[in-house]
């Protein structure tokens, strides 16, 4: 009775260590907070307007120190036109000047974790790709003022408290996702977003 026991014992610490090494190998979360973003490109107001962002992550620590961590964020923020839109651009008129515009993305960010000195605290930089969930026609006469898909490039720490999480990243577009022909310039439309996030580890 006494060797069973002692197997049975031995068989319940194994599948706790096994249990524990599997969670420290492969984590899962969910995260969200605030999403400051702007649209960088002419006949659109400077700033950063105040958003959201929802989603969730998977992290998978390859050796000690580094690691890489894949999420689907659904990101939600404005801009809004200048009385001079429909100066610079064809196939809209002047109701679309000083206009409010959603721009909501469902994005995939692939990102490196790296240790600065402790588990607890990565940087964090990788590609994002992004897709426009919002309506692209809102402007006028253009058939799709913005284009569908979008690639950026993401730059932030994470701060990994027991269960929560704390992240800070800043984003900044690629590609041009400008739809709509200029008649007075050919500057590019790209997105720029600073995300400040807290979540759940588990």
């Amino acid at each position: 009775m006494k060797k069973l026991f002692l197997a049975v014992a031995m068989l319940a610490m194994t599948a706790v260590t096994t249990t524990v090494s599997a969670q420290k190998l492969l984590r899962f979360g969910i995260k969200g907070g605030a999403n400051l973003g702007k649209l960088d490109g002419s006949g659109f107001q400077d700033g950063f307007k105040l958003g959201y962002h929802l989603g969730g992550f998977a992290q998978l620590n390859l050796v000690k120190g580094f690691g890489v961590q894949g999420e689907v964020i659904f990101s939600s923020t404005k801009t809004e036109t200048t009385d001079k839109f429909s100066d610079i651009y064809e196939g809209v008129s002047t109701s679309d000047n000083r206009k409010k515009v959603n721009l909501n993305y469902l994005s995939i960010p692939l990102l490196a974790n790296i240790d600065l000195g402790t588990p607890r605290l990565k940087l964090q930089v990788g590609p994002q790709f992004g897709a426009m969930v919002s309506d692209r026609k809102v402007f006028g006469a253009a058939n799709t003022a913005f284009k569908g898909g979008e690639i950026s490039g993401v730059a932030g720490l994470w701060l990994q408290l027991p269960i929560v999480n704390v992240s800070a990243r800043y984003i900044i577009g690629f590609n041009d996702v400008k739809g709509i022909e200029s008649v007075t310039n050919t500057s590019n439309w790209k997105n720029q977003s600073i995300q400040l996030g807290v979540g759940v580890t588990l």
